[in-house]
């Protein structure tokens, strides 16, 4: 078998990053609603992931998504 490259275009690229960015924003949104209702998260997860949250917002409207 060949050690060739796998290339995908940019809108498969693009198309990509998006379902992973949101897949990541859903999860950390997810723990902060736990967090909500009584469960426990560090305190720095807490603002860490607030933060993520925003940044990933603004990645993913870039992005198109």
């Amino acid at each position: 078998m060949s050690k060739g490259k796998l290339e995908i275009d940019f809108e498969t690229a693009d198309r990509i990053t998006v379902i992973t960015l949101k897949e990541q924003r859903k999860y950390l949104k997810k723990e902060l609603a736990d967090f909500k209702k009584g469960k426990w998260l560090h305190p720095e997860d807490v603002v860490n992931n607030t933060r993520v949250v925003q940044a990933l917002d603004l990645v993913i409207k870039h992005f198109g998504g």
